[in-house]
């Protein structure tokens, strides 16, 4: 195996390595996040696009040679030749196996950068999501919390409201049978007074005929006193 294509082969080998690590199931996407967001590789991004489009051009390159050298080895020579030279035919099946082991070689390398680049990208945009939903998961809790200390808030409300009102309602029971106890007393008051100003104007009306009584009685005893007199003169 040539230089380049021993470099391609590890390359595989640490492209299956990173798929592997990848998709180890313990491992989150938020922790996978953390790990790409280190300074390391904010120092490597300006370079990420310029290296990975590379590799994709180089790996296509190998591919294509493979796939050149596999078309080329498959025309096998003919019959007669394999008979007059085995040795050449045993040659151009080694150098087939070769073209198609650096095919396969080249193929899954191609491919796995691709699959490893996607899988970054979804691992960074599930660990967007999980901390977008986690915010969300947070917003809405607080939600559900201020409602619920709100509908509390408006039972307590209304118990103070209804006890209020039957507050309310009792004290205006007993200003009713206040208002009652007092309207009958200022009943009875003024049936108290009716008959006092009744006893009075009786009072006046005895007072004033006892005063005209008493003085006809007076005139009555002027005049038997003016004939008594004149009889006592009559006498002398």
């Amino acid at each position: 195996m040539t230089l380049q294509w021993t470099a391609v082969a590890f390359f595989l080998y640490a492209e299956i390595a990173v798929s592997l690590i990848l998709c180890i199931p313990f491992i989150s996407a938020y922790r996978w996040r953390l790990v790409f967001s280190w300074r390391m590789w904010n120092w490597l991004s300006p370079y990420w696009n310029k290296c990975f489009f590379t590799m994709i051009m180089v790996l296509i390159v190998l591919f294509l040679d493979a796939v050149r050298e596999v078309q080329k080895y498959s025309v096998s020579q003919s019959t007669q030749d394999a008979e007059v030279n085995p040795n050449l035919f045993d040659h151009i099946n080694m150098k087939l196996f070769r073209a198609q082991r650096n095919l396969y070689i080249s193929g899954f390398s191609l491919f796995l950068w691709f699959i490893i680049r996607r899988v970054v990208t979804l691992l960074n945009q599930v660990a967007a999501i999980l901390e977008n939903t986690a915010g969300l998961q947070t917003q809405i809790d607080c939600a559900v919390r201020a409602a619920q200390q709100h509908q509390e808030d408006n039972l307590m409300l209304k118990q103070a409201l209804l006890e209020g009102e039957k507050s309310m309602s009792a004290k205006n029971e007993q200003l009713k049978l206040e208002v009652e106890r007092l309207s009958g007393q200022l009943k009875a008051a003024e049936k108290a007074v009716h008959k006092t100003h009744a006893e009075v104007e009786a009072m006046k009306r005895q007072s004033k005929g006892l005063a005209q009584e008493y003085d006809r009685l007076l005139r009555e005893h002027t005049q038997l006193q003016n004939l008594q007199s004149v009889e006592d003169k009559k006498d002398q």
